[in-house]
């Protein structure tokens, strides 16, 4: 069985298996960045500053572990999207308060 036939999109996509000193920092950035995305979209709060910073520490130590997870399974692609989703979520969110402050004047 050949190793390519098992990467994933964005493994393949950053040649891993050739090139993989500079692939995996590619998919480490890809899967960080993506992660960052989500916890905002999705979960973060205003906190202070000294938690936001605990918070970014331990989310890009997860997303350590994630990136050698993300060589073979479809990490990547799934934070694409759970962000993809969230976007939605908001976008309909901000309509829907919109038009309901609209109406209430």
């Amino acid at each position: 069985m050949n190793v390519e036939d098992r990467l994933s999109f964005f493994a393949a996509l950053y040649r891993v298996d050739k090139n993989s000193d500079v692939g995996m920092w590619m998919l480490y950035l890809t899967i960080l960045l993506l992660s960052i995305v989500v916890y905002k979209l999705g979960f973060a709060k205003k906190l202070p500053l000294l938690k936001s910073i605990i918070i970014y520490l331990f989310l890009g130590f997860g997303c350590t572990v994630l990136t050698f997870l993300g060589i073979f399974l479809p990490v990547a692609e799934g934070l694409v999207v759970a962000a993809l989703i969230l976007i939605i979520y908001k976008i309909r969110l901000y309509r829907s308060k919109k038009e309901d402050s609209t109406i209430n004047m």
